[in-house]
């Protein structure tokens, strides 16, 4: 063989299967058929695989192909490299396929909930498994970071560098609600208009650094209609110490049509306009699953029977959420 340099050559496997498929077909044309390639092209690479090893891997003559010396003492080398490399991609997207989808829904009794449990009877042999990391921004950090695969909430309100590492699928617009103190001046309304909210504190976990998306869409709709963000408070964990906190504080809390519903509170629509909250279902680019494909799937079919990306005429809505859901839809 021909020397290289000390450094060794860099193989892309890609060749090492053009050299294999020429050496077991002897013959350019059947082998670039076998490859779906034009001989042309297979011809190229494997003039680049013998610059790159510094060797003679074939004779060619008019009438036939053969081995050379070299080439046959490459073909076991590149033999069992190519069958470690499927075993590798074997493995991984087994691997992928079978474990358990991690996916968060926030809280029980959400529309991504619903999406959840749609996905498992479209998908029963995959195991999907629900998380409650309450907050988009919470959630992002995980699946960024390996520990949680799928999560559902206002992508918008995302920093541009996570949307960028991530992807989304419109859900819904979420009717927002507020929930207020059973014994609050405004609990005996059906709805709530937003007019009547001036003046009150309503809490929107702020300073609660899981839910900043959910906080900023708050800032958005109290702006220029006399409601106040409550301060940072404490976070509160689970729905008993929500409510325990709640209770004592008695401060109003905004939130979406389908809370689930707490002893001592009522949970009222919000009207004149009805805010929207836009729920999209998240993942992390490159993510390959089938659970990933049953959620797609799921949210798909509620769409269309619930009609959840349906604005109401009378819907308020954040300009820039608005684009990034309608790009999406």
């Amino acid at each position: 063989m021909r020397a290289y340099s000390r450094s060794g050559p860099h193989l892309d496997p890609r060749l090492l299967g053009a050299f294999l498929a020429v050496a077991e077909e002897l013959h350019f044309t059947r082998a670039a058929a076998r490859l779906y390639v034009a001989q042309q092209a297979l011809s190229r690479d494997i003039r680049r695989l013998e610059r790159e090893l510094g060797a003679d891997l074939f004779v060619r003559t008019t009438r036939q192909v053969s081995l050379t010396a070299d080439g046959a003492r490459l073909l076991p080398y590149a033999r069992r490299v190519l069958a470690a490399q499927e075993e590798l991609l074997s493995a991984f997207v087994r691997g992928r396929e079978e474990r358990p989808l991690l996916v968060d829904v926030n809280s029980q009794g959400l529309a991504s909930g619903r999406v959840l449990d749609r996905a498992r009877e479209l998908a029963p042999d995959v195991e999907l498994m629900a998380r409650f990391e309450s907050g988009l921004t919470g959630a992002a950090g995980e699946m960024l970071a390996g520990r949680l695969d799928a999560s559902f909430g206002r992508f918008a309100g995302l920093d541009p560098v996570l949307r960028a590492r991530l992807e989304q699928q419109p859900v819904r617009y979420e009717p927002m609600a507020v929930v207020l103190p059973a014994d609050h001046h405004l609990a005996e309304l059906d709805a709530v208009p937003l007019a009547a909210l001036a003046g009150e504190t309503v809490y929107a976990g702020a300073g609660n650094p899981r839910t900043l998306e959910w906080t900023d869409l708050a800032r958005h709709l109290f702006e220029g209609r006399g409601i106040e963000l409550a301060p940072p408070a404490p976070v509160a964990i689970g729905a008993e110490e929500f409510r325990r906190v709640m209770a004592r504080t008695r401060t109003p809390v905004l939130a979406v049509a389908d809370f689930p519903a707490m002893a001592g509170t009522v949970l009222k629509p919000l009207i004149d306009p009805v805010p929207l909250s836009p729920l999209s279902l998240v993942w992390r680019k490159g993510l390959v699953h089938p659970g990933i494909d049953a959620l797609r799937r799921a949210a798909v079919e509620l769409v269309g029977e619930e009609g959840w990306l349906r604005r109401p005429v009378d819907g308020w809505i954040p300009a820039t959420d608005a684009l990034i859901m309608m790009s999406h839809s």
